[in-house]
C-alpha cells in the first residue's frame, strides 16, 4: 500500500482520468439495451441471457419445485446462520418503523401524515459466480416489515440456468414473493418498465456492477431507486492501540470486493503504517481472490500519516466513506467527531464484515462520498408520506384573507378565487 501524508492526499487519489470516457461507454451500452427491453420484453430478456450468462432459458420465473430442490441442496449450518442473521437484521430494523400521526387544532383542523408502503418493490442481486444471500436479507426484510406486498429479486443465472440455492433459501426466509433469473442492465430495465413476465416496480434498491448502477440512473424518474452505488469502501482510523494484523484483514474485507474499491487506513504513526503495509503484503499472498484485491490495493490502497487525530477526524468527514473503522483508544468517546460515514465500527472487535453479515443494521450503504447526504437503506426505503389537511368552514374563512393575500402576491388568480367563491 501506499503510504502518504495527509497533506499530499487529495479526492483525486480515489478517481481514475478514464473513469469519465469508461462511464460514457457504458452509458451507450445501458440505453440501448433498456430501449431493447422496452420494445421487445421477455424475447430481449432469454436472449441477453443467452449473450451475457451463456444460459438458454425455458422461463424467467423461479418455480416452486427450484425452491423446493434449493431447501434440500443448503446445508443445516448454512440455514442456522442464515436465521440468525435475519433475525439480528429484523430487530434492528423493527426500530426503523415509522407510524401514521393526526394533530387536532381548533376550529375543527385536523392535520397529519400517512404511512403507506409501496405497492411493488424490486431488488437486484448480484449472482451468476458468486452468491449474495446477505444481500437478499439486507434489502427484502427491511421491504418485508415496512408491509411491502410484492417483494422481488432478480439475479442472474448460473452456468446451469439455476439460481443459487443459498440465494433461493435467503429469498424465501426473508418473504420475498417472486425470483426473477435475469441480471445487468436488462434486469432494472425490466423492473422499470415491465414485461410480460415481469411486473413494473415502484422501486428499485440492491447493488450491481457498474452497468446496473448507470441503468439504475437512467430509469431514475419513471421509478424510484435507493442510490447509484460505486465501489466498496473501507476507511480506518488507527492508533497505536490497534492490531495492525486486524487493520490489514479489515482492509482486504474491502479490496477483495472489486479492483476499483477503496482500502484507507488513517493513522498517526508511522511506524504503524508500516506495520500495516506489511501485514497487507502477506496477507494478500493467502486470498483467494488475490488479483482482484491486489488491483484495489495497487490503484487505491493508501495508508495516511495524520498529524494529529483531528486532522484525521476532518480527512474521513472530507472522504465520507460507505464504511469508517474506530480502531482508537476510547473510540466510543470520539464518535461525535464522525459527521459523514455509511457506517461506523467501533473498536478493535467490530470489523466491517460484521456488519456485512450478522449486526442488524443495513449493508446497503452510501458510496463515493454520497453519505456527506444520504443514508443506509431502510424500512423507511419501502414507505412513503401522505399530507392530511382538513379544515372546517369556520377554519378556513379565518384564514382566507391570509391565503389570498399570498396567492395575488405571486399572481395566481384562481387559486385565490378558489377561496373567495367559498367566503360568499
Amino acid at each position: 500500500m501506499k503510504i502518504i501524508s495527509a497533506k499530499q492526499f487529495t479526492k483525486q487519489s480515489l478517481t481514475k482520468e478514464s473513469d469519465e470516457a469508461r462511464i460514457r461507454k457504458i452509458d451507450d451500452t445501458v440505453l440501448e439495451v433498456i430501449a431493447d427491453v422496452r420494445q421487445n420484453g421477455d424475447k430481449a430478456l432469454l436472449a441477453y441471457a443467452e449473450k451475457f450468462d451463456q444460459v438458454t432459458l425455458d422461463n424467467l420465473l423461479v418455480t416452486e419445485a427450484e425452491f423446493s430442490e434449493a431447501r434440500e441442496a443448503v446445508s443445516p449450518e448454512f440455514i442456522k446462520a442464515i436465521e440468525v442473521a435475519k433475525e439480528n437484521i429484523s430487530q434492528f430494523h423493527e426500530r426503523q418503523v415509522e407510524n401514521s400521526w393526526m394533530m387536532y387544532k381548533e376550529d375543527g383542523i385536523m392535520l397529519g401524515q400517512k404511512i403507506t408502503p409501496m405497492d411493488r418493490v424490486g431488488i437486484y442481486v448480484p449472482g451468476g459466480k458468486a452468491a449474495y444471500p446477505s444481500t437478499v436479507l439486507m434489502n427484502a426484510v427491511p421491504a418485508a416489515i415496512a408491509q411491502v406486498p410484492e417483494i422481488f429479486i432478480a439475479t442472474p443465472p448460473q452456468a446451469d440456468g439455476k439460481i443459487n440455492p443459498h440465494v433461493l433459501v435467503a429469498a424465501e426466509l426473508a418473504g420475498v414473493t417472486h425470483v426473477y433469473k435475469m441480471g445487468g442492465a436488462q434486469a432494472v430495465a425490466a423492473y422499470a418498465y415491465g414485461t410480460e413476465t415481469v411486473k413494473k416496480v415502484d422501486k428499485i434498491v440492491g447493488p450491481g456492477n457498474d452497468y446496473v448502477a448507470r441503468a439504475k440512473k437512467w430509469v431514475y424518474g419513471d421509478v424510484a431507486i435507493d442510490m447509484i452505488a460505486g465501489p466498496s469502501e473501507i476507511l480506518v482510523i488507527a492508533d497505536e492501540s490497534a492490531n495492525p494484523s486486524y487493520i490489514a484483514a479489515d482492509l482486504l474485507s474491502q479490496a477483495e470486493h472489486d479492483e476499483a474499491a477503496k482500502a484507507i487506513c488513517l493513522t498517526m504513526s508511522t511506524a504503524l503504517a508500516e506495520q500495516i503495509a506489511q501485514e497487507v503484503r502477506e496477507q494478500l499472498a493467502t486470498l483467494e481472490r488475490r488479483d482482484i484485491a491486489q488491483a484495489s490495493i495497487k490503484d487505491f490502497g493508501y495508508i495516511i500519516v495524520c498529524d494529529h487525530l483531528e486532522e484525521a477526524f476532518d480527512l474521513a468527514n472530507e472522504i465520507a466513506p460507505e464504511h469508517l473503522q474506530l480502531m482508537i483508544e476510547d473510540a466510543t468517546d470520539h464518535l461525535a467527531n464522525i459527521k459523514h460515514a455509511g457506517a461506523i465500527f467501533i473498536g478493535n472487535y467490530s470489523p466491517e464484515a460484521l456488519g456485512d453479515y450478522l449486526a442488524g443494521p443495513n449493508h446497503t450503504l452510501p458510496t463515493s462520498g454520497t453519505a456527506k447526504f444520504a443514508s443506509p437503506l431502510g424500512v423507511y426505503d419501502f414507505t412513503k408520506k401522505s399530507s392530511i389537511i382538513r379544515y372546517s368552514e369556520a377554519a378556513l374563512l379565518k384564514e382566507a384573507d391570509h391565503i389570498e393575500t399570498i396567492a395575488n402576491m405571486e399572481g395566481l388568480g384562481a387559486h385565490a378565487q378558489s377561496i373567495s367563491k367559498r367566503r360568499k
